[in-house]
């Protein structure tokens, strides 16, 4: 019964999201060129360029699936690649439907759901998503920096945007390696935890919490310790995680090309996406809806004069949208095909 309620509970909040971020998307649309402006537009769209704009959809989440495929199969020999397309698509979905873009804990869940135990999934996806966070963090400042004079005189409100991305991203990827390297810190949190718990005497359940949470983070530790003697292993992740993000930024030139446009160089436009999902990553709501599309009008109004709001339409199809669609269709899905295996470690369990 309960978790009839908790299933109905995400699909309403998944729908309020939708509807939200659909709704925004109109608002915008009709305020600039409208829904008529819009569907002229998209009827002389160039196929071909479309085509490059799925092709680049489908590459990334392959990449995506890959790398998590990598961490997963280091630590756990018996680890299926279609095990790994689940994951990374309920990581898809349900980052483009919560805030923050926090689908780390929904495949951590479904992880744990498929045999890994709790500790090694937390770590696998901690480094994951360290990893992804650093590269971008770290490409798009790179990229900027060799057409700086450029962003600054073209892009209003350029140093607030760039100071916001820093700070954000600093504080995540601070946070995350802290965690990860400092067990002392990790074990203060929970007896802090367990203090509070008996201090509302709840006694029982402080021992059960620091019975299992323990049991996990000891787990979580030896796992990231595993991963962290393997060079080869984070090399090759970097790499194709640095791939994955310029596949995802030459989107944005793809739109532009399929609009019949040309003329702008394609590294400024690679530059330009990767330092807006950058710096909107840590907008507070769900698909950073918002923040992804003022970042995308701010930057690449230049390029797309007139056009920009159809624009930015496209886009979020290809990088939102799409992931809403097919991450919901393979997570429903794929939580019937793909049983629940008992985890590793018994601990596991839930507290009752």
């Amino acid at each position: 019964m309960q978790t009839k309620k908790s299933n109905r509970g995400k699909n309403i909040f998944a729908a309020i999201t939708i509807a939200f971020s659909i709704g925004f998307l109109t608002f915008l649309l009709q305020t600039e060129s409208g829904i008529k402006s819009l569907r002229h537009i998209f009827f002389h769209l160039k196929p071909v360029w479309l085509c490059w704009i799925a092709a680049g959809v489908l590459a990334g989440w392959f990449l995506e699936v890959y790398v998590i495929h990598l961490f997963c199969k280091h630590l756990k020999a018996d680890w299926t690649f279609r095990q790994s397309f689940y994951i990374a698509m309920v990581g898809f979905f349900y980052s483009s439907i919560t805030p923050f873009s926090a689908g780390e804990p929904m495949e951590v869940y479904c992880m744990v759901k498929q045999g890994m135990d709790t500790g090694t999934a937390s770590s696998v996806i901690a480094v994951k998503s360290l990893v992804h966070h650093a590269v971008t963090f770290v490409y798009a400042f790179v990229l900027v920096a060799f057409e700086l004079s450029y962003f600054q005189t073209r892009v209003s409100n350029f140093s607030f945007v760039a100071l916001f991305g820093l700070f954000t991203n600093s504080i995540f990827i601070f946070s995350v390696i802290l965690f990860l390297i400092n067990e002392r810190l990790t074990n203060s949190i929970l007896n802090a935890l367990v203090r509070l718990l008996k201090r509302l005497k709840m006694n029982k359940w402080a021992e059960k919490c620091y019975t299992i949470v323990h049991s996990d983070l000891e787990n979580f530790h030896g796992s990231f310790k595993k991963m962290g003697k393997s060079l080869p292993l984070y090399t090759f992740a970097i790499s194709l995680t640095l791939v994955q993000i310029t596949i995802a930024s030459l989107i944005s030139y793809f739109v532009y090309r399929s609009f019949n446009l040309r003329g702008e160089p394609v590294y400024i436009m690679v530059a330009a996406d990767t330092f807006v999902t950058m710096a909107a990553s840590f907008i507070p709501l769900p698909g950073s809806t918002g923040g992804a599309e003022g970042g995308f009008y701010l930057f690449f109004r230049e390029f797309f004069g007139n056009t920009i709001v159809p624009a930015i339409a496209l886009w979020r199809i290809a990088t939102f949208y799409v992931n809403i669609l097919f991450g919901a269709i393979i997570t429903f899905v794929g939580a019937k095909k793909l049983k629940p295996r008992e985890a590793e470690n018994p601990e596991t369990e839930n507290i009752d």
